[in-house]
């Protein structure tokens, strides 16, 4: 509790699955609802456009959410990673502290 309160433990990479799960959800739904308006919209100049535009969105959308979410938890993970490689430096000039300490 004490690392969520000082921002030393992200809830953001617990978040990001949850977020592209609704992003996709939404994306299907909204793709879903555009293709049925372009199909009853007498299959006009711009219904046709409508219905293909929205396939695209209905396959591509989710897709495109993923990779962003795949960005975002990469961002995380090399914070995580510089927080570890900062931690084994610090833990490492301790021990050679201690071990000039006791050669001298």
């Amino acid at each position: 509790m004490k690392d969520f309160l000082k921002f030393k433990k992200m809830i953001t990479p617990i978040i990001i699955p949850i977020l592209f799960w609704v992003g996709a959800i939404i994306c299907i739904i909204v793709g879903i609802v555009f293709i049925a308006m372009g199909a009853t919209d007498n299959f006009g100049a711009d219904g046709g456009e409508m219905v293909l535009m929205e396939f695209c969105y209905l396959f591509l959308g989710p897709i495109a959410i993923r990779v962003y979410c795949e960005f975002l938890i990469i961002l995380f993970s090399v914070n995580d990673k510089l927080t570890d490689i900062k931690d084994l430096l610090k833990h490492q000039q301790d021990n050679d502290n201690q071990s000039n300490l006791s050669e001298e």
